[in-house]
This record gives structure tokens, C-alpha cells and sequence, in this order.
């Protein structure tokens, strides 16, 4: 008989995941004592170093960012309704 497919709270997966960074216990050991197998202790833990970056402050970047690319976006938005505005009094409609 299968066993039905568990579901984790991401910080149960963040608890398991530093525990595997910190490298106190082998694979082996995390998934014996979490009932995990080795590999998924593998995969949160690839999957925490890899976005550990968005933690600490690069939203804040990525916001200035976007203010930027926004305001471009706004200004030609503006040139193209007064080169519009042009068109239609030049061509009479």
C-alpha cells in the first residue's frame, strides 16, 4: 500500500534545510530523523541557497528598479499621446 503524499510548512522545510546546510548530521541522519528521504533534504536545501538572496534586501532593489523602468514607461506613453494629439490635427480628425 502507498503512502499519501505529505504536505510540509514551508518552515518545517526551512528548519530541515538549515539543518543540512549547517552539516552537523549526514544526509542520512536528517532523513531517518525527520522521515524524509535524503534526496528531498537535497532539494530544500539546494532550493534555500539558491533564493537566499531575495532575504536579505533585494526586493527593496528590484522596487527602485522598477520605479525606473515605470517612470520611462509613463514618459513614452506621454510623447505618444501628444504625437497622437499631432497626427489627428494635422491630418484633420
Amino acid at each position: 500500500m502507498r503512502r499519501k503524499r505529505r504536505n510540509f510548512a514551508p518552515g518545517f522545510k526551512a528548519k530541515v534545510a538549515i539543518e543540512a546546510i549547517k552539516e552537523e548530521k549526514t544526509l542520512a541522519e536528517l532523513a531517518q530523523k525527520y522521515e524524509l528521504h535524503p534526496n528531498q533534504i537535497s532539494e530544500w536545501k539546494k532550493q534555500l541557497l539558491e533564493h537566499a538572496d531575495s532575504v536579505f534586501g533585494s526586493s527593496q532593489n528590484d522596487k527602485r528598479h522598477d520605479d525606473g523602468r515605470i517612470k520611462d514607461m509613463e514618459a513614452k506613453i506621454g510623447q505618444q499621446a501628444l504625437e497622437i494629439d499631432f497626427l489627428s490635427k494635422v491630418l484633420g480628425r
